[in-house]
């Protein structure tokens, strides 16, 4: 039986049209090839059984890579904290991240930013969460906080 990560692959594959694309047989190049098909994954409903896997994934990962939570840091000053390390580890309630105009995150494969950092360890839902991920763009109003 294939494993999570190879049926979440598979099903990312089959979306893209690249069903001839072969699966290592190592774990570390599956995860590798998971987070590039993920990465380039354009906003699209998915079905709810790869959701299903997709999170039990996710929650696998983050309790190897281990959860920081705001508790066991220093504030350098009341509510202001540094972080520095693997951001997708905090226990919060929200991160800020730079992203590009369309608020849909890097589209390379496997980069190396912050960007994709996040959308892997989020999950592919997360590009469906943006508001430029909607049909129509006329209808959505956002407020661009400028100093």
């Amino acid at each position: 039986m294939a494993s999570r990560l190879e049926y979440l692959i598979d099903i990312l594959k089959s979306e893209q049209g690249l069903t001839e694309l072969e699966i290592s047989e190592k774990v570390e190049e599956q995860e590798v090839l998971y987070r590039a098909l993920q990465n380039v994954r354009y906003p699209a409903p998915v079905a709810a059984d790869f959701l299903y896997q997709q999170d039990r994934y996710l929650q696998e990962k983050l309790v190897e890579k281990g959860v920081v939570d705001l508790n066991d840091l220093t504030p350098i000053r009341p509510n202001l904290y540094l972080w520095q390390g693997d951001i997708t580890r905090l226990a919060v309630d929200a991160i800020v991240n730079a992203a590009n105009s369309k608020l849909l995150g890097c589209f390379v494969p496997n980069h190396s930013c912050i960007d994709n950092a996040i959308h892997t360890a989020a999950g592919v839902e997360l590009r469906l969460s943006s508001p430029c991920s909607c049909r129509s763009k006329e209808r959505m109003k956002l407020r661009v906080w400028q100093r």
